[in-house]
């Protein structure tokens, strides 16, 4: 019943995706930034070999906080010292999220430093970004009036919480493209994980306060595309099967669901096959043999060899063809 379900509903569903867009190829560097889809997406793309960097700064959820992180990172500047803090024994800075958190500040410093650096060489080299935005509602520090990434469970006394426009979030969207070179293109998606502890129908209000931001800016830009990861999720997958146990994350199923969408629209058709034919080495390579020394195993592992040294031109096969040349026997 579930193969069928989901035979049906891959049928169904159509993507708008602009004819003219230009496609994502294993020889572009990606960044991604933002949210779980984010996080997910970069494991993927990691998998099958892209030169990609993903939440440098862990995750991020608010539009603003995205866009100050990329600013920061593309001039190589610091972050603004007046956001670090120590709560319960623990540095962090309100623009990172609690990943960073450390003993001691100047090894919070020196870690915030590389990530900026990271993302900055990144950025020299890439076409493509990838941003998710999980959230319209921000809390701003009272003392400085700076909207915060993550609060670092200081008490909320010293928080103002509000909701973001549709016009504030395209504004300050606008106000990156600015400094990003002409040629990048941008990816824009709204997480389908909802945000509960906002309440439903703030979480609703929010979402699509975010979507509507979306959709102006990717019809005034050529170079920004949305694609619909909140609409495949509660639209299409529309069944708490496809949720983890805590009803709010997707499941595995739906996230190789939404990544095939993923690769069907932005993909070109040579990376699409690389794909396939990587899926084959991976499962090959998990292969557990009955036997490893059996001729037919030997055998098994020098088609793998082969295959591997294809593909080293194309992509970094040394650790696969290493796991490989430790099975062969001499």
């Amino acid at each position: 019943m579930f193969i069928w379900y989901t035979t049906i509903i891959m049928f169904r569903t159509e993507l708008h995706i602009p004819h003219s867009l230009k496609k994502l190829s294993l020889k572009h560097p990606v960044l991604l930034i933002g949210s779980c889809f984010s996080t997910n997406i970069g494991a993927l793309l990691e998998k099958y070999k892209f030169n990609c960097l993903t939440n440098p700064f862990g995750t991020v959820f608010n539009p603003i906080s995205i866009n100050k992180l990329l600013n920061t990172s593309l001039s190589e500047s610091s972050l603004p010292k007046n956001g670090y803090g120590i709560n319960q024994g623990l540095h962090f800075h309100y623009d990172l999220h609690s990943q960073f958190s450390s003993l001691e500040q100047e090894k919070l410093i020196k870690k915030t430093n590389q990530a900026v650096q990271t993302t900055n060489s990144q950025l020299q080299t890439t076409k493509w970004i990838i941003i998710s935005w999980g959230t319209a509602i921000v809390y701003e520090n009272k003392k400085t009036g700076e909207v915060v990434n993550n609060c670092h469970k200081v008490p909320s006394k010293n928080f103002n919480k509000r909701m973001l426009s549709a016009e504030k979030v395209v504004a300050d969207f606008e106000n990156l493209l600015t400094t990003l070179p002409n040629d990048i293109n941008i990816i824009l998606t709204v997480s389908p994980v909802r945000h509960i502890k906002e309440t439903l129908e703030l979480n609703n209000v929010s979402k699509a306060t975010l979507r509507l931001a979306a959709h102006e800016l990717s019809e005034k830009h050529t170079n920004i595309h949305y694609f619909p990861s909140f609409e495949l999720m509660m639209d299409d997958l529309r069944d708490y099967r496809f949720y983890k146990s805590d009803m709010l994350h997707p499941s595995e199923e739906a996230i190789m669901y939404i990544w095939q969408k993923f690769t069907t629209a932005f993909f070109d058709d040579s990376t699409q096959s690389f794909i396939k034919e990587w899926d084959k080495i991976a499962n090959a390579l998990n292969h557990k043999p009955f036997n490893p020394h059996s001729d037919e195993h030997q055998k098994f592992l020098k088609k793998i060899e082969l295959s591997l040294q294809n593909l080293k031109y194309t992509v970094d096969t040394s650790k696969e063809l290493q796991l490989i040349h430790n099975q062969i026997l001499n």
